[in-house]
């Protein structure tokens, strides 16, 4: 199963001043928009992204389809096909992608922990 870029995408309070607190760990914004209440950040092939009230708790996130320089790989598993996958290994989906459709679609599932996984393709 290719998944994909992985990133961490961490619920913030402050946009600013979590954008100063990654800054200090050598982190860059490497895509989003401020104000649009989010950020990505970049430090060499980690990634970060910092979304203010967007949502309730951190998300681990990967992104079929991207190579972490979040451009499109040639070769990559469609977020349905590895929903699909998924649902045939017994994982519940939490927030299904619509297996009709084509192109940027996203679902979530939730590890044994209760931690969120987003997948979400983008192209």
């Amino acid at each position: 199963m290719k998944l994909g870029a992985f990133s961490i995408s961490l619920a913030v309070k402050d946009l600013g001043v979590s954008k100063e607190f990654y800054e200090k760990l050598g982190f860059i914004v490497f895509a989003g928009d401020s104000s649009k209440n989010y950020l990505i950040m970049k430090n060499e092939t980690s990634i970060i992204g910092l979304f203010q009230g967007m949502f309730e708790n951190n998300l681990l996130t990967f992104n079929p389809g991207w190579d972490h320089n979040a451009k499109k790989i040639e070769s990559f598993d469609d977020v349905r096909s590895i929903q699909e996958s998924l649902k045939e290994k017994g994982v519940d989906i939490v927030n299904e992608a619509d297996e009709l459709s084509q192109g940027p679609a996203s679902t979530v599932i939730v590890d044994p922990d209760g931690n969120a996984i987003l997948l979400d393709q983008h192209v």
